[in-house]
């Protein structure tokens, strides 16, 4: 094998133990990464896929009945081999199954195995939809907390301190229990010193929480920052990175994600919850034997707990399930799709129980429009899908940038620092702007909302009259004072938003996307709803109104164009389709949106692929080097095997394992000097006809064992890997049988086999390595890294980009 960079323990090692890793422009040692429990603890468990053990002479102990622990298992930063997991597991099943016709208890055990899958699934929801309800009340409280306090109980935040109060409901938000900070130090609220007060108070409570939250992470889990789905792909693909999902990584970050939301920093909550119910499945899955020895059914499983976390996250189960399927899963077969829909529907079911918004919705967002929209609006919908695929490309190319710098200068050795600066800007500049002052999640409610007679917001203060109002409709108003101010207050909303967001995704503190991009779409939506509705008001009788918007009719709703706009954005930025679509309507409750949804979701999606195909998420894992195989990229290039496997024309030979002629210290030798991650076994080094695959881990823990455990095991002693030792003198010492730990049907391809087949199979199969022959005799080797570099060559990429950082 000639892969320089690999190291023990697997048949494709995708990085060395001591190279550095990118986790969302932050620099992690790997060496540092020991939370428990890690993806791949105690995975040795059966003997039955050529698993682990070792035979010898008659002198020699025989280890078949028990393998030895570590064989079989999978080393930090390498990718496990789906096909090995998935016969391990047929094997299993088979061996349960046909010991339950034996006795009761097999039977009993046999219906259990069957049954802790949904048993999983069940704990999981609950886990993920309590953990996202504290994470709701708890941000809530912390956020309204850098405005003031309640009187009545500090533990109120501003909505449920006033919930009791007898103000009126134009007076709702002034209760007497609530107290701002400068009524609570100076007695009064009014004035210049109280506004500055206010302003300083709010500085400071926002540069508090992001530097616990930043301090945290650095100091307790450095894979608890950014978002967690490109590394959550990418572990889904089957790549091991060992602590990602453990428990330290979710109690840091679930509680520095309800600090870095509270600090009004331009993020989100929902792509985190996708990590955090992924640690939750990942944790939950060491109850259960089958998950905990099994790395392939354990993905099954986080891809299940990934449509959980959107659930709880959007308050969208069905679209949970689809953003598992469309977005984040590699492998995700039938019986994936049912318990993903049975995860997210209990998790859903837990979240509203706990209700933590108050109003029995899962989300903070929930509309419902009462007007159909009509045909010709589907012109400033597509506008709308325009803009966001523009700020989506626009965005991705401007934060990966910003990602690289961040990575390759001194910016990225100063988190704290560059925490502590961004805080401060944005909320500096987010004070003065009441529609950046409030958390995100309120905005966006604001936005979408349909103006109704009570409501007494800014962007629905419009000339009023009620000589024309119909039931609860009503017409289409000129715009007062109100809302032209709501309109420029906005407008510099949109522009803070877009550039601040930049900077703000990829820092070490938790980070989603999802919110901060709706946001964007949202408020420009809501500023081409208004804009579009005046024009109707004053022009009703221009030919493309005067067909269906007559006047005092209410035919423009501003909140529609808001979540049309949010949608877009949304789309730009993460290239979803069909998962973002039903997200949005399930947000609405309506189904006769879903067209301006579905056109707007479309035209973005097109117009980002046009300027860059990658979504951010694809993005940000070629950044860090990530050994991921999109299965959506065509491969139409016409190279064959041989111009990509190693070795090539002017390399060594490549580093073979004979199968009964070499000796204990000749096998020590090849193992020191080189860092391949398994080795081909050949017929003889003149042959070259193969016989198998043994992964170097496998080889170093027998080899070990054998010397500690096993008589007459020597540096001479012969190791051979057929059925029958080979004829030696008498005087020769013991011989050391390893044909139980080596793959006897390793995969296959003849050096004239054209490269998109070869990457087909790579993708389809989840395959390490594949074996390149001619005429039946051992030519060289493709590994999962080689396609990688071959596919970034190809692009004008640089490939040695790949799993190096």
């Amino acid at each position: 094998m000639d892969q320089k960079g690999y190291r023990r323990g697997s048949f494709q090692s995708s990085t060395s133990d001591e190279d550095m890793l990118e986790i969302v422009g932050a620099s992690l040692d790997f060496s540092m990464a020991d939370d428990d429990p890690p993806l791949d603890r105690e995975m040795g468990g059966f003997s039955s896929y050529n698993g682990g053990g070792m035979n010898g002479t008659s002198t020699m102990m025989d280890f078949l009945e028990e393998p030895l622990p570590g064989v079989g298992t999978y080393e930090d930063f390498n990718t496990i081999d789906w096909v090995r997991e998935k016969s391990r597991d047929r094997d299993r099943h088979r061996e349960i199954t046909s010991r339950s016709k034996e006795s009761t208890w097999a039977l009993i055990h046999s219906v259990s195995d069957a049954f802790s899958g949904w048993l999983l699934m069940l704990l999981i929801g609950l886990l993920a939809g309590s953990l996202a309800g504290l994470i709701d009340i708890s941000a809530h409280w912390m956020t309204d907390l850098k405005e003031g306090v309640c009187l009545a109980g500090f533990w109120f935040n501003h909505e449920h301190c006033c919930w009791k109060s007898n103000t009126t409901f134009t007076d709702r938000d002034k209760c007497p229990e609530w107290k701002s900070w400068s009524q609570l130090i100076l007695g009064h609220g009014e004035g210049a010193f109280a506004y500055i007060l206010n302003y300083f108070m709010y500085v400071i409570w926002a540069l508090l929480f992001s530097l616990l939250a930043v301090l945290l992470v650095k100091g307790f889990a450095p894979y608890a920052c950014g978002s967690g789905i490109p590394e959550i792909k990418t572990i889904l693909s089957g790549f091991i990175i060992r602590g990602y999902l453990g428990k330290w990584t979710l109690i840091i970050k679930t509680i520095t994600l309800v600090l870095a939301v509270s600090s009004g920093l331009s993020l989100g909550k929902e792509g985190p919850l996708v990590h955090v119910a992924c640690c939750c499945g990942n944790i939950l899955c060491h109850l259960f034997t089958k998950y905990r020895k099994n790395e392939a059914k354990r993905r099954e499983v986080l891809s299940a707990a990934a449509a959980a976390g959107v659930s709880v996250a959007f308050g969208a189960p069905i679209g949970g399930v689809l953003f598992s399927l469309e977005e984040v899963s590699y492998y995700f077969p039938l019986k994936t799709l049912w318990r993903s829909f049975f995860a997210a529907l209990v998790a859903a079911f837990t979240l509203r129980s706990i209700n933590p918004f108050g109003n029995s919705r899962l989300v903070l967002f929930y509309v419902e429009f009462h007007m159909p929209w009509h045909l010709l609006e589907l012109v400033p919908f597509i506008l709308l899908g325009i803009f966001g695929g523009l700020w989506g490309a626009f965005f991705i190319r401007s934060n990966i940038a910003w990602c690289r710098r961040r990575k390759t200068t001194k910016l990225g050795k100063y988190p704290v620092l560059e925490v502590f600066v961004v805080t401060a800007i944005t909320a500096v500049l987010a004070f003065p702007n009441e529609y950046t002052r409030m958390s995100t999640s309120e905005l966006i409610s604001e936005l979408f909302n349909d103006c109704g007679i009570l409501d007494s917001s800014k962007l629905c203060e419009y000339v009023n009259d009620f000589n024309s109002t119909k039931g609860d409709d009503l017409p289409d108003r000129a715009a007062g004072p109100g809302v032209y101010t709501a309109m420029w207050q906005l407008a510099l909303a949109l522009i803070m938003k877009v550039f601040i967001t930049i900077f703000t995704f990829g820092m070490k503190v938790p980070s989603g996307l999802f919110i901060p991009s709706m946001a964007v779409g949202a408020i420009a939506g809501r500023l081409l709803g208004v804009a579009v509705e005046q024009l109707a008001y004053y022009h009703h009788d221009w030919a493309i109104f005067s067909g269906w918007c007559s006047q005092g009719a209410d035919c423009i709703t501003p909140g529609l164009y808001a979540m049309v706009g949010a949608a877009a954005c949304l789309g730009g930025v993460t290239r979803m389709t069909v998962s973002l679509v039903v997200i949005m309507f399930e947000l609405t409750g309506g189904l006769e949106y879903i067209v301006p949804l579905m056109a707007a979701a479309m035209t973005s999606k097109w117009v980002a692929d046009a300027i860059g195909r990658e979504g951010i998420y694809d993005a940000h894992i070629r950044l860090n080097g990530y050994p991921f195989l999109e299965a959506k990229e065509e491969f139409s290039h016409k190279t064959l095997a041989m111009d990509v496997m190693r070795p090539r024309r002017n390399d060594p030979p490549l580093t073979v394992i004979t199968q009964d002629s070499m000796t204990v210290e000749d096998v020590e030798t090849i193992i020191n000097e080189t860092t391949y991650s398994g080795y081909p076994v050949v017929v003889s080094r003149e042959s070259q006809r193969l016989v198998g695959f043994v992964l170097r881990r496998d080889l170093i823990i027998s080899v070990e064992n054998a010397r500690k455990k096993q008589d007459g095991i020597v540096s001479t002693s012969i190791i051979y890997f057929t059925d029958h030792s080979p004829p030696l003198p008498p005087s020769s010492p013991s011989m050391l049988k390893l044909r139980s730990i080596l793959d006897l049907s390793p995969f296959t391809v003849t050096d004239q086999t054209p490269m998109e087949i070869v990457i087909d199979i790579f993708r389809k199969l989840g395959l390490r390595q594949c074996l390149v022959t001619h005429n039946g005799k051992l030519l060289g080797i493709i590994t999962k890294k080689d396609v990688l570099k071959h596919i970034a060559q190809l692009a004008n990429q640089d490939p040695d980009s790949i799993l190096f950082n």
